[in-house]
């Protein structure tokens, strides 16, 4: 998809990345639709660093209900009468994972809509900027790790990898990160791939 963006061509200062979501088209949900799915919003932490921008990743532990051990972004289920729209459940989400202050995330973006198919959620994610590298809190019942990465990496050909896979109802397309020691796939992985296809595009 970008293999052949040479090493200078795949670093993005959140300048950069600002420009490049100024003209997304406006968000839609993309599916898969499942009977009875919930509604549930991300967070897309970027910050800028040694004028790179990188990517706020989280590592679920193993006792979580779904999705356990993946990488993910901080999230969750909308939850009705306490969160006054899906922007309002990502950042609320953030800060209770990870400690990140609602005030200080600028909120740049909303991507489209995926859906998930065996844990039946309609996930809205949210691109949001912090100023400074942020210093993290993670809670423990929900983090097990924070990965900072940055958009270079995600990029390398060496990194990222598709399947198509097969399956009674649909052939569908799988996306992997391969990170030095951690693999990003599932719905992450998906959002990711459609949030740098989109500023690669024309690079």
């Amino acid at each position: 998809m970008w293999g052949a963006l040479g090493a200078d061509r795949r670093r993005f200062s959140l300048g950069e990345v600002r420009a490049r979501l100024a003209d997304l088209p406006p968000a839609v949900d993309k599916g898969p639709s499942v009977e009875g799915s919930r509604a549930a919003a991300v967070l897309v932490p970027l910050y800028e660093l040694d004028g790179e921008a990188r990517v706020v990743l989280i590592k679920r532990p193993e006792t979580m209900p779904s999705h356990r051990g993946e990488i993910a972004f901080p999230g969750g289920k909308f939850e009705d009468g306490v969160d006054a729209d899906l922007r309002a459940t990502a950042l609320r989400e953030a800060h209770e994972e990870v400690g990140l202050d609602p005030d200080d995330v600028e909120i740049v973006s909303r991507l489209d809509g995926i859906g998930t198919v065996a844990t039946r959620f309609r996930i809205a994610p949210f691109v949001g900027f912090l100023a400074r590298p942020p210093v993290f809190v993670p809670n423990a019942r929900e983090v097990v790790r924070v990965l900072e990465v940055p958009l270079s990496e995600l990029l390398d050909p060496d990194v990222y990898r598709e399947e198509r896979w097969d399956t009674h109802t649909a052939d569908f397309d799988v996306h992997f990160y391969e990170l030095e020691d951690e693999t990003v796939w599932g719905a992450t992985a998906r959002i990711l791939t459609s949030f740098l296809a989109h500023l690669v595009a024309g690079r």
